[in-house]
């Protein structure tokens, strides 16, 4: 067998057998990379390949930005942040017929972004909303699936740390413009989920929220505006020039850190416990992303993106058929891979085909990236999101896979529309001279 061949195919079924006998994703990936090596190479270059590759994949400053984000999120998610949300939301969207359908989508939304956490999300929103919609009549399962799919829609909109390793994987894309492109495709996709839950819940006669007095609704939107402006600070500032993204995820961590204080939801006490959940994260996240560019190295040695590309321009030359193919590719991925590893491993993969064949601007096929996975975090049997959605709810996933199936349709209409659309994703980055 062709060298070449043989080390594909070992890649391929290592990482396929580390995963069936339950190795964790991160695991596995390192191992298949390294059992590719040891077939390519000796065994001494192959460890110490392995190992340079994952040190050195790891000195980005950009990277920093991750376990500021993580801890801004963990500070968020304990400092009263998301009950001042849903009191936001329900000001704007509550009197919609299902307006608590609406309330949970706009919620997980502003959550998300600030988060950046679609996991966090689906944790903190879910626990509140779930009991209130059940109060309100809503089946739980319908609750549980709105929440679910919801929750991914703040890893689009910015401040997000997908949209970083993206950058990263992608050989240093800017991140601001990838902040700026994912505003209207995740607020298109809030929308969408928006009208699926407006019209099962007309169709279901669920109740229409109280209508709030001017007074409590003025009070309600003035709590929520400190939550609020950290958007404003964080991606006007990036924007503006003043600080880098790195820069200004610790600025978030500072202004959520004194945030969580004001609000009195978090003391010195609940310090070292919010920070060991961060570095628990980061290591799991870190550790993905180190074994992930190990893998990518790899590949790269093997030929495994030029074979991909030959294979799918051998299928058709035409654009829309190839940008079909590969979002389909990205679907299925999703279903049994986790978001970070499967944006590191890929990315290397389409970017070169979208970008120098079909002439797609990388920004653009960013968004495409994370706006195909989202979905994947919502389907068995590697879904993180559902199951954190259904253990909120303490429901079975097979009791909330029916309804989500409305939901998944109108994420994937979107998903389409952006595709085919590089205009609407390109939009605010040209606006603001990306």
């Amino acid at each position: 067998m062709d060298l070449d061949i043989l080390g594909i195919v070992v890649l391929v079924a290592s990482f396929i057998f580390f995963l069936v006998i339950g190795v964790p994703v991160a695991y596995s990936i390192g191992l298949s990379a390294l059992t590719t090596m040891l077939v390519s190479f000796d065994a001494l270059p192959a460890f110490s390949t392995m190992a340079q590759r994952m040190a050195t994949g790891l000195e980005s400053f950009s990277l920093l930005a991750i376990p500021f984000f993580i801890l801004a999120g963990q500070l968020m998610n304990s400092g009263g942040i998301a009950m001042r949300l849903i009191e936001f939301a329900k000001v704007l969207v509550g009197r919609f017929p299902g307006g608590l359908a609406f309330v949970n989508v706009m919620a997980n939304m502003l959550f998300g972004a600030i988060s950046g956490s679609a996991a966090a999300s689906a944790s903190a929103i879910g626990s509140i909303m779930g009991p209130q919609m059940k109060k309100a009549g809503y089946e739980e399962n319908f609750s549980a699936a709105i929440n679910v799919t919801s929750a991914t829609t703040g890893l689009a909109i910015p401040p997000s740390n997908i949209l970083i390793v993206y950058s990263l994987a992608s050989g240093g894309v800017s991140i601001a413009a990838l902040f700026m492109a994912g505003y209207i495709p995740g607020i298109l996709t809030g929308i969408a989920l928006m009208l699926v839950g407006g019209y099962y819940a007309y169709r279901k006669k669920y109740p229409v929220g109280d209508v709030i007095p001017f007074r409590a609704a003025a009070k309600k939107f003035l709590a929520a505006i400190p939550s609020l402006l950290m958007l404003v600070i964080v991606i006007g500032g990036i924007v503006a020039g003043y600080f880098t993204a790195t820069e200004a995820s610790a600025i978030a961590v500072v202004y959520c850190l004194a945030l969580a204080f004001v609000y009195r939801e978090v003391s010195f006490k609940h310090l070292p416990g919010i920070i060991i959940k961060t570095v628990k994260t980061t290591g799991i996240v870190m550790l993905l992303i180190a074994t992930s560019i190990g893998l990518s190295w790899v590949m790269s040695f093997e030929n495994i993106p030029q074979t991909v590309s030959d294979g799918l321009l051998s299928v058709s030359s035409n654009p829309l058929v190839i940008l079909l193919m590969i979002n389909l590719i990205l679907l299925f991925v999703g279903i049994f891979m986790d978001m970070t590893p499967a944006v590191l491993i890929f990315t290397p993969i389409f970017l070169p085909i979208v970008t120098t064949q079909l002439g797609i601007d990388p920004i653009h096929f960013g968004i495409i990236m994370i706006l195909n996975l989202n979905i994947g975090l919502c389907t068995p049997p590697v879904g993180s999101v559902l199951f954190i959605g259904c253990s909120v709810a303490n429901l079975k996933i097979q009791d909330v896979v029916r309804p989500l199936i409305p939901f998944f349709i109108a994420m994937i209409v979107v998903l389409i529309i952006i595709t085919f659309f590089p205009s609407i994703t390109m939009f605010v980055p040209r606006l603001f001279g990306f």
